[in-house]
């Protein structure tokens, strides 16, 4: 039997749409050494701290933009010990497989889904990012095979909870040649997650977009610990002080290169109580500041920011609010930077 599915239209590869909105030698440029700042961070030759902040989805341009230029006043103010990279998420995971998939699908959240339309969108969004604010940013690499189509802008990708057992995901993690962190799955088990590290440090040849690749192994591959769900479906922390030391000692027994922990704020270590993710900061810089072990492993955070306290329903309207997961909003967030630097 044929495939069941309707071909809509080819769309232009990875170098056609770079070549149709290509970035200019400036931004490459600031590419490189933004990459090199970040990779001196994850080797351990700078000891300034990460935080991959911004919304849960990149829903919205202009809102999107307002946010990073934000940003990007505080970045300035903190830079001495913090170094910011944005959240641009265009592509959401959906547990259901219904729902909000991100700008790739919608560019219009409230219209129809688009992909070549989201494409372009999501490439021009990148772009206008780095050219206003000179960040450049993290994605969620939900597809493996579309990486290519911003690789010349990314500088972190995180491969997400029910992503990270998946072979193709591990396998393009060691290729991406920017600091890729694997999140623990739902369940929590660590072992999972040091596996995909372990997979994505070490060389591998696959077949990728139609051509037999091989890499090198990806030494700034790394563990982000999310929190996990338990057999009765709550959510379980797992940002302490004795989970990361635990994940320290894997890092020990595996050998691995480059021992590194982003932790995530949000998603089931805050329940998705959003304004809990100031106390976690705060709590992972307390276990930093205890143990030179803790210190040395967990090199950033993971943080759900927006303009807007909370989240709303697609269509309710409000500029800068979350239309996925709940954020914390501009002013608290702008205080909790400003904190953070102060502890750190």
């Amino acid at each position: 039997m044929e495939m069941q599915m309707e071909f809509i239209r080819e769309l232009p590869t990875p170098q056609q749409l770079k070549e149709q909105h290509p970035i200019t030698l400036e931004m490459r440029k600031l590419k490189e050494e933004r990459d090199n700042e970040i990779a001196d961070i994850f080797t351990g030759k700078s000891d300034k701290f990460i935080l991959v902040i911004g919304p849960c989805s990149a829903d919205n341009e202009d809102a999107v933009v307002d946010y990073m230029n934000r940003l990007a006043g505080v970045q300035e103010k903190i830079k001495e010990k913090i170094f910011i990279i944005p959240r641009v998420y265009t592509n959401k995971p959906r547990t259901l497989g219904t729902g909000y998939k991100g700008m790739l699908h919608q560019p219009n959240p409230a219209g129809t889904e688009n992909l070549l339309a989201g494409l372009i969108a999501i490439r021009n969004m990148h772009m206008r990012v780095v050219k206003e604010t000179g960040f450049t940013c993290a994605e969620e690499m939900l597809y493996p095979s579309n990486h290519p189509y911003l690789s010349d802008l990314l500088s972190y990708v995180a491969v997400g909870a029910r992503s990270v057992e998946d072979q193709e995901h591990r396998l393009v993690a060691s290729g991406v040649g920017i600091p890729a962190g694997m999140k623990n799955p739902p369940s929590g088990d660590i072992s999972v997650m040091m596996n995909s590290i372990t997979a994505a440090q070490h060389e591998q040849e696959f077949i990728y977009r139609t051509w037999e690749v091989k890499t090198k192994g990806n030494p700034l591959a790394h563990a982000i610990m999310r929190g996990y769900i338990d057999d009765l479906g709550h959510s379980k922390p797992n940002y302490h002080y004795e989970n990361l030391q635990l994940v320290y000692e894997e890092y020990q027994k595996r050998g691995l290169m480059n021992p590194a922990i982003i932790v995530d704020t949000n998603h089931a270590n805050s329940n998705k109580k959003f304004l809990e993710q100031i106390r976690i900061a705060k709590d992972v810089i307390h276990s930093r500041n205890v143990s030179s072990d803790i210190k040395n492993i967990v090199k950033g955070l993971m943080i759900e920011s927006y303009i807007e306290d909370g989240a709303q329903k697609i269509g309710d309207g409000v500029y800068g609010k979350s239309i996925t997961d709940p954020c914390l909003g501009w002013a608290k967030t702008e205080t909790l930077l400003l904190q953070l630097a102060e502890l750190l």
